[in-house]
């Protein structure tokens, strides 16, 4: 059986599609936590849309709630989230300057990778926070972000680039968890994604 894979979005957001929209963020949040579209809803505690500036200049993009976001019904906030908290400090920011958010809003059981189904089922609500929050840069953090964003994945080959004017791909923070070696280059992408957004704050005077 031929597997299915997802094929990134890249192209469709340079289309500028008018995917929900209609809404604005409160709104779209609203239906990200109403949502039914996969058999993730069944079991989950709470979805977890995002949080963050609207507009926003940096965007972060992860993989998928866990235990303590499902619960909270915010991203971030286990173990990963507070290793974030800490590069981000390094680089220069604050959680409160950037907005947060994941492929997929919906925790998947016990931790388990999403499925492609999935993310095709959550990839309209990331078009349409893209949309919204209209960022000057966005971190993909991991090769599921980066798969369904770009259709690319290899964080070896990818980290550390700007591709597509403003996509920037990372680790994800449980990674740099499992080689904490890996929060040298995980602060220095957080750095860069600063210095971007930085000149394009320059090119807007």
């Amino acid at each position: 059986m031929r597997k299915e894979k997802t094929t990134g979005i890249i192209d469709q957001l340079k289309c500028q599609p008018k995917c929900l929209s209609d809404c604005d963020l409160p709104a779209l949040h609203q239906k990200i936590c109403a949502c039914r579209l996969c058999d993730l809803a069944l079991d989950r505690t709470c979805a977890v849309p995002g949080e963050g500036p609207s507009p926003t200049r940096i965007m972060l993009i992860g993989e998928a709630p866990g235990r303590e976001e499902d619960l909270t019904g915010r991203p971030f906030v286990g173990r990963a989230g507070r290793l974030l908290d800490q590069a981000l400090a390094q680089a220069g920011m604050g959680r409160s300057e950037v907005f947060i958010t994941s492929i997929i809003k919906c925790r998947p059981p016990k931790n388990r990778k999403p499925k492609v189904g999935e993310i095709k089922a959550c990839l309209p609500y990331l078009m349409a926070q893209i949309e919204i929050l209209k960022p000057d840069v966005v971190c993909l953090m991991g090769n599921v972000a980066a798969g369904a964003v770009l259709g690319m994945n290899g964080i070896a080959s990818l980290r550390g680039q700007i591709l597509h004017d403003r996509f920037l791909v990372t680790y994800h923070p449980a990674a740099v968890l499992r080689n904490i070696n890996r929060m040298g280059d995980f602060v220095s992408d957080l750095k860069k994604a600063k210095h971007q957004k930085d000149e394009d704050e320059k090119d807007r005077l």
